[in-house]
């Protein structure tokens, strides 16, 4: 047996908005691993914790889930690794359950089922304060006795709780028991007739109860001898109209109830009124769409001005570096290199670290508080409108940090039709690799201090409202013209408001930024020594223009010209055209090397705007400017994206047709920029 499959696995299953990732987070800190299970692209997150005696054990984050009834491809996955049919995980030796205090009886139903998988459970019960607040008087002693399984009060944002969480994991778990809530009689004969074909083969009668209730709602695994019966049962059920599984969810609650209240649980009259005031401003349906726009407003203004900061001391810093190069090495080709090629592509795209991350701190605070399910359901209107659910809001959003998690986060959209126009569209939402070009083409266009930060942070957010009105437009025309069929009603839980996790937001930043740097420091590493070989031969010339010119980049570049000429893009800009479809912020790194490989010494931004045709005449012009920018808010720039994208799809029919329609629509986006720039005189 390797070390892997020796370590106590323990896997963490709750319901969304239970507090699960943040305990998981707080049990696991930095010892984390990130991936994907294997032959699909839902997000794996694995941790080493440790007891009170030092113990290793290892953790899995599984998707939030309301229930064990499979409904969508990541409670799918939950499920198969509860059972241990994983590929590459062992089945878990226990289950930590982590439960929402304030709402234990819906939190509870997931529970009870998992006790019925025969895994050791332990109950985490998650966000005592915020319970208490709301006047719930919670007895955890009296609901570990009743329910046979241990409650460990909990606060995961403010670690509390974790030294006895620790304590309980550390200790030899047993199972929960034999079932405790009862069947109702016509469904209770069915089960054990169906249970029994399974005895001889799974011995287990509390597996053999759950298998058979498998087989009732249509599972095809087991003997045949139980899955014929299973088929009579249903049948017997559908000509008596007796809605056998509304009975077994039923027959949950009533027990629930029970005992919630033998163990006293209950409210008190302090109430969570200060939670509708707030709703009452954030859903209103004018009042809630101001609130959106200035909380998007806040973000891109601390983008451009609190950015500039850590922006500017990450220039000086590879500036430095380039002018010790300068003075240690001697004149030569190598110098060149790493002057030219690895400081100017790795320096061009790492200096807006820190935008990317205010993005993420964001997006961590939104989502962390509870509004994000409150901006879901404000949308959820409009997206029903085009065809979608307000659950293809979460997906979406995501595709603003970056559309792989978002592609990969449709997979908690039920309806198939819904998924996948929700995944023909998500990239259209600027993600963040499109932050430096963005920056970097505004500047460009016109002198940053003749622009206040808000006028720029209001041209940013203009650029993002064209991609997601543009994605909703094309939602109505995929929904309603191409695949068909209406979108389901929106059912989604409200969160309680709570303070967010700052140490699990910069948990998030952190994961985001080794992302980020690791990409920095291979691909466009990579990319960035590549582009300098093929910008600087074969050697036509001494003179930079005409070395540059006669490159093999140039050589792309004066061929690809004749086509986005009508863009207003010279030959050099289609070098970075070509070079970001490994992924869009290499556009800056490639104008970076471009312009330094071509004798500008200036910055990147002084550059472009120094850059001129032929006759003389600017080439980035603010027209040239907005064309290109339109372009990137379009263009599929990502081949990461379209390789996800055909995994999620299963083949390449969906993702070439994202890449074309994508491609077509930023050509024709930017020529209508120039068409109708200079029909008005611009």
């Amino acid at each position: 047996m390797n070390q892997e499959t020796s370590k106590r696995w323990v896997a963490v299953v709750g319901n969304p908005n239970a507090g699960k990732s943040t305990l998981f987070n707080a049990l696991t800190g930095l010892r984390q691993r990130v991936g994907n299970y294997p032959g699909v692209t839902v997000e794996k997150r694995t941790g080493t914790a440790y007891t009170l005696h030092g113990e290793p054990m290892e953790l899995i984050d599984l998707p939030g889930m309301y229930s064990l009834s499979v409904r969508s491809p990541d409670e799918e996955i939950a499920l198969k690794v509860l059972r241990g049919e994983s590929a590459d995980l062992p089945k878990p030796d226990a289950v930590l359950c982590v439960v929402d205090a304030s709402n234990l009886e819906r939190n509870l139903f997931l529970v009870t089922q998992v006790m019925e998988l025969g895994l050791p459970v332990l109950v985490a019960l998650n966000m005592v304060d915020m319970a208490e607040a709301q006047g719930v008087r919670l007895h955890p002693d009296e609901l570990s006795q009743r329910l046979g399984i241990q409650f460990i009060p909990t606060q995961a944002h403010r670690g509390k709780g974790l030294v006895e969480l620790r304590a309980a994991l550390g200790q030899k778990l047993t199972g929960p028991g034999p079932r405790r809530w009862t069947m109702p009689p016509p469904l209770a004969v069915a089960v054990g007739q169906i249970a029994a074909a399974w005895r001889e083969s799974l011995p287990a009668e509390l597996r053999a109860e759950g298998k058979a209730l498998e087989l009732l709602a249509g599972s095809n695994e087991g003997p045949e001898g139980a899955r014929k019966l299973a088929m009579a049962w249903r049948e017997r059920f559908r000509k008596e109209a007796y809605d056998w599984s509304a009975a077994v969810v039923n027959a949950r609650y009533a027990y629930l109830q029970n005992v919630l209240k033998e163990a006293g649980v209950g409210v008190g009259m302090s109430g969570g009124n200060w939670t509708d005031w707030i709703d009452a401003a954030v859903l209103h349906p004018v009042a809630g769409w101001g609130i959106l726009a200035g909380m998007m407003m806040a973000l891109f203004v601390s983008i451009f001005s609190i950015a500039s900061y850590p922006m500017s001391w990450i220039d000086g810093g590879f500036m430095y570096v380039g002018g010790w190069l300068q003075e240690v090495m001697p004149g030569g080709l190598l110098r060149d290199l790493l002057i030219d090629g690895v400081l100017a592509g790795v320096g061009g795209v790492v200096i807006f670290l820190p935008q990317i991350l205010i993005l993420f701190f964001f997006l961590g605070l939104l989502e962390d508080s509870g509004y994000l399910a409150r901006a879901a359901f404000l949308l959820d209107r409009v997206m029903h409108r085009v065809g979608l659910s307000g659950k293809s809001f979460i997906p979406l959003l995501s595709s603003y940090a970056c559309a792989i998690p978002g592609i990969m986060a449709t997979r908690t959209v039920e309806d198939p039709k819904d998924r996948l126009t929700t995944i023909l569209i998500a990239p259209l939402m600027s993600c963040s690799a499109r932050i430096p070009v963005y920056t970097t083409l505004l500047a460009a266009a016109v002198p940053v201090a003749l622009v206040p930060v808000w006028q720029k942070a209001g041209a940013m957010l203009g650029l993002y409202i064209l991609g997601t009105g543009t994605a909703f437009l094309l939602a109505w025309v995929f929904r309603k013209k191409m695949l068909g069929g209406g979108s389901p009603p929106l059912i989604l839980e409200l969160p309680p408001y709570r303070r967010p996790a700052l140490r699990t937001i910069f948990l998030r930043m952190w994961e985001r930024a080794v992302v980020f740097l690791r990409r920095a420091g291979t691909v466009i590493l990579a990319l960035s020594i590549l582009l300098w070989f093929v910008s600087n031969f074969p050697r036509t010339s001494e003179e930079p223009s005409a070395k540059l010119a006669g490159s093999y980049a140039g050589q792309l570049g004066h061929w690809l010209e004749p086509v986005i000429r009508p863009l207003g893009f010279d030959w050099r800009i289609g070098i970075g055209l070509v070079a970001s479809f490994a992924a869009r912020e290499v556009f800056v790194s490639t104008m970076s090397i471009v312009y330094h490989v071509g004798g500008e010494e200036e910055g990147l931004i002084e550059a472009m705007r120094k850059a001129t045709w032929p006759d003389g005449s600017s080439i980035y012009t603010p027209l040239t400017c907005l064309a290109l920018l339109v372009f990137y808010v379009y263009a599929l720039q990502c081949l990461s994206t379209v390789a996800v994208a055909k995994r999620e799809t299963g083949g390449w029919k969906w993702p070439a047709f994202m890449l074309l329609y994508m491609s077509g629509l930023a050509y024709l986006g930017a020529w209508l920029v120039q068409v109708i720039g200079r029909a008005l005189g611009f």
